[in-house]
């Protein structure tokens, strides 16, 4: 392996030298805040089985610094959202209601559903209207979330608080997993904030070369947050929910955790490790063993790349003096995430990422189509990065990455995803398996998840149809179809 090939490698799998910036460890009892846990959003069910969530987009007031309320967006609160749960084969229909002053979307990131239902920037919800998509889930359990997605306003919409978790269950995954909601399966978004002396969040989204990187840590809207567990093990959901920051995560002490789960479900096995990297938009779900009476601290360490500066603790876990049994993690995960097989004559698309606002020469255009896929397909995506740091989201798909460079990625990142980190200047090679929804004329769409980039046009739109139709769907849409 060559030193590019190196350090591509090392920057996905978290285990880059820390360098830069740094911030001398936290004063764990400065940890003095109970984290929020998010509630469970409780559906209404329809005699038919529809289970119906409800969700409204409003502003609020929120502390992030004791003493200092200030304005903030949320999902049926004043700040963040509620955790959305449902099961494969669950018939479900979310009503979303604006109640802000400007337009906005909601998109199901990480959701396998037609185009329509996607929430994108081609699904506006405009003041006072309320958008209901339905759909029935089948896709494998995992950990995914929604967020805005209105071209030109996602960083900001997000930075103010709009995003929540959307959990999926299946009845393959292993019983031996911890899954008490808020008691030993515990939800964990990490988001950074820049914030004022008032504790108002400062920046702007928009500037700069990556937008926003905070200088204080939320998880869950919490700043310095501490969390009691009860069990022997714990498994945290972990997203990033960031607009930019890298998090390099791993505990004070060093200790060893599992990994069982990535963007798009649950790993085979489970994969040791002692250290988990996430870009914006990606996911982890992790088992964790603790000692009765024990604390710790969950952090982030600097790496190598311009979105991950400085060390910063996150989160203090605290352990009860007592702790109940947990079962042994099995060997087996599930069976719902078989690799996928690339066909020897797979159709290979490539996408080249131009500073900060262009993919293959282009910025985002709303009435342009950029790809036409067959319903089915599993095809090669390369992403070739030019420049500095960028990750790269798909919308509907799961995919394998390939490899990094020529590199293979880590155990823990091999599994289904969504979306990946492309380090600067490397090449991502992933296998991408398309859904079986048809629709010439609504797209989904691929972007860079650093959200400045996705505002500034780093983004292109895809469209699937039937296959042996790919050349008859026209490449002009509609903007407000």
């Amino acid at each position: 392996m060559n030193r590019r090939q190196f350090l591509a490698a090392a920057a996905l799998s978290g285990l880059a030298t820390a360098c830069g910036s740094s911030r001398p460890a936290s004063d764990p009892a400065a940890f003095r805040t109970a984290l929020r846990v998010p509630p469970l959003l409780k559906p209404q069910v329809a005699e038919d089985g529809t289970r119906t969530f409800a969700l409204s987009m409003e502003r609020g007031r929120s502390e992030f610094l004791p003493g200092k309320p200030v304005e903030t967006w949320g999902f049926n609160g004043p700040y963040l959202g509620p955790t959305v749960r449902a099961a494969r084969g669950d018939k479900i229909r979310m009503t979303v209601a604006n109640r802000l002053a400007e337009t906005s979307t909601v998109h199901w990131h990480g959701m396998r559903l037609p185009a329509k239902m996607d929430g994108g920037p081609h699904q506006p919800i405009e003041p006072g209207a309320t958008w209901s998509p339905h759909w029935t889930v089948d896709q494998p359990a995992a950990t995914s979330w929604y967020h805005p997605h209105p071209h030109g306003a996602t960083a900001r919409h997000v930075y103010r608080g709009l995003a929540g978790l959307f959990i999926i269950d299946d009845d393959d995954s292993a019983p031996e997993l911890p899954a008490r909601y808020g008691v030993d399966d515990i939800p964990l978004v990490l988001q950074d904030k820049l914030l004022a002396e008032d504790g108002s969040p400062t920046g702007d989204p928009l500037k700069g070369t990556f937008g926003i990187l905070g200088d204080h840590m939320l998880v869950n809207g919490t700043y310095a947050a501490f969390v009691d567990v009860r069990t022997e093990r714990v498994r945290f959901r972990i997203l990033n929910g960031s607009n930019a920051r890298m998090y390099h995560l791993a505990f004070a002490d060093g200790r060893a955790f599992h990994v069982v789960a990535g963007d798009a479900g649950l790993l085979p096995a489970p994969v040791e490790v002692d250290r988990v990297s996430l870009t914006p938009g990606e996911r982890a779900e992790v088992v964790v063993s603790f000692k009765a009476g024990e604390q710790v601290l969950l952090r982030t360490l600097s790496g190598s790349d311009d979105i991950d500066e400085g060390d910063f603790d996150l989160l203090k876990i605290v352990a009860a003096p007592k702790l109940a049994a947990s079962p042994r993690l099995p060997g087996r995960l599930t069976s719902a995430t078989a690799p996928i097989v690339v066909p020897a004559d797979a159709k290979v698309r490539r996408f080249r990422l131009n500073g900060h606002d262009a993919i293959n020469g282009k910025e985002m255009d709303m009435s342009r189509i950029d790809e036409v896929v067959p319903a089915g397909a599993t095809e090669i995506w390369e992403i070739e990065n030019t420049v500095y740091a960028h990750n790269f989201h798909i919308h509907e798909v799961a995919f394998q990455v390939l490899d990094v460079d020529g590199s293979k990625p880590p155990a823990y990142a091999s599994g289904h995803k969504d979306t990946v980190y492309v380090p600067p200047k490397s090449t991502v090679r992933l296998a991408v398996q398309f859904g079986g929804f048809t629709d010439p004329a609504t797209p989904y769409m691929y972007h860079c998840h650093i959200l400045r980039h996705e505002d500034s046009g780093m983004m292109g739109q895809f469209v699937i149809v039937k296959p042996g139709t790919e050349h008859r769907v026209s490449r002009t849409i509609n903007a407000h179809h």
